[in-house]
């Protein structure tokens, strides 16, 4: 796999798992598990965080119920991260009991609505990398490994404010061996004025009873040092400011507030940077926003499964295909004013409620669909911020796409298919 398409599958579909002894690519950091095994995560260049958007006043990727969903990630993090010395990844496991129990704390909290919200909260968490939920059991996921080591003074002031929802409750200093049933083993209590006892050396022992290395990350080898090594500065710190926008920005960035963009030369280091990642820069009336290289981008793409691409296609039909053929949605826009209400993406599918339920909610989750209300009525789905991450020739791609679904018998279609078969009878 080349180094492009190892970074792209990490930006679609998360850390990548790695073999014992295996390192991680350039560019990424190695996030060891104790047992030789580890994943890799980007590393973000020059040691810039997406925070960095604050700065700039611009908006980054919106997360569904972002607020509960930070309060369950500290309530986690107040469960997991038992030793304060140490670095919070790891940590340690806790049940999902305790973590719920530290939210309604933290809230004060408990009626059911607020449960629900914690419970969704925790499969997001789970399903972006950030926390693991497996048989009643939470941990720090990979993505906590992520944090910058200037970040974790703050975050230990952070945690001795929250209550932990479960006073006077043993809990561990180090990472505990989990038993057969999958139920966390104790092994260290609290002293007793609640402070956490003397830590032990952080080890983690096996199935077979055999003390394993503790978990460490690990920087790999720098992906951008020969291109920002040139830079003074003030010019370095302008162009990692372009790349985190283009990147993680949720709307186009304008050229105007980064000087990166508007120069040839250092935006050639930008593009450089990300096609360094499998991704190019996608260039609007003045914007810039990043997209996956075309090659690249028709790998990954099955990081979406069969269902979801179902219920998108769905989507695009009634939101953007409909309007576009009445006239009241212009030929090159991918973004809808006019949702697809749920009634018709349930009379309009084969999928069960709980799987379409369930397809819809992946695709909120990776930005190809956003959830609207119109008015009293219940609303419904338009494309996503993904979509202005499309290159000229996706674009193309998925136009025809959408032609054979809404039209599979119209002669536009029948011209799309004879295109592809002479295209691919000259390759």
């Amino acid at each position: 796999m080349t180094p492009e398409l190892t970074h792209a599958r990490a930006r679609s579909a998360g850390p990548l798992p790695l073999g014992p002894g295996e390192p991680a690519p350039a560019g990424m950091l190695r996030a060891g598990l104790g047992d030789g095994t580890g994943t890799a995560l980007p590393a973000w260049p020059d040691g810039a965080t997406p925070s960095l958007l604050e700065e700039y006043q611009v908006a980054p990727t919106t997360v569904e119920r972002s607020g509960e969903t930070r309060r369950v990630l500290a309530a986690a993090l107040r469960c997991c991260w038992t030793d304060l010395a140490a670095d919070p990844w790891p940590g340690s496991p806790a049940p999902v009991d305790e973590v719920l129990s530290a939210y309604r704390a933290l809230i004060g909290r408990g009626d059911d609505l607020m449960r629900n919200w914690a419970v969704g909260a925790l499969r997001r968490l789970h399903d972006s990398a950030w926390l693991t939920v497996e048989a009643g059991v939470v941990r720090l996921g990979p993505r906590c490994a992520s944090w910058p080591a200037e970040s974790h003074a703050q975050l230990r002031e952070l945690l001795r404010r929250l209550p932990s929802g479960t006073e006077g409750a043993v809990r561990p200093a180090v990472l505990p061996v989990l038993a057969g049933d999958g139920e966390a083993a104790r092994e260290a209590t609290d002293g007793p004025d609640g402070d956490a006892g003397e830590p032990r050396e952080p080890e983690e022992v096996s199935a077979g009873g055999q003390v394993a290395a503790a978990s460490e990350v690990i920087a790999a080898a720098d992906l951008d040092a020969d291109l920002l090594e040139a830079f003074d500065e003030r010019r370095r710190a302008e162009i990692v400011a372009a790349f985190m926008a283009v990147e993680h920005a949720a709307e186009p960035v304008h050229e105007a507030r980064f000087p990166a963009l508007r120069d040839p030369a250092p935006r050639r280091t930008v593009a450089e940077m990300l096609r360094r990642r499998g991704r190019v820069l996608v260039q609007g009336r003045e914007t810039w926003i990043s997209g996956y290289a075309d090659e690249v981008g028709a790998v990954v793409s099955g990081a979406v499964g069969e269902a979801e691409r179902a219920v998108l296609t769905l989507v695009l039909v009634h939101s953007v295909a409909i309007p576009r053929a009445e006239g009241v949605l212009p030929a090159d826009s991918w973004l809808s004013p006019f949702p697809a209400p749920v009634e018709e993406l349930r009379r309009h599918t084969r999928l069960p409620v709980g799987a379409l339920d369930a397809a819809l909610r992946t695709l909120r989750h990776a930005g190809l669909v956003t959830q609207v209300k119109a008015g009293e009525e219940a609303g419904g789905y338009v494309p996503g911020p993904q979509f202005h991450r499309l290159t000229p020739a996706a674009r193309r791609r998925l136009q025809e796409e959408l032609i054979l679904a809404a039209g599979p018998h119209t002669p536009l279609a029948a011209a799309i298919r004879a295109n592809r078969r002479g295209r691919e009878y000259q390759g």
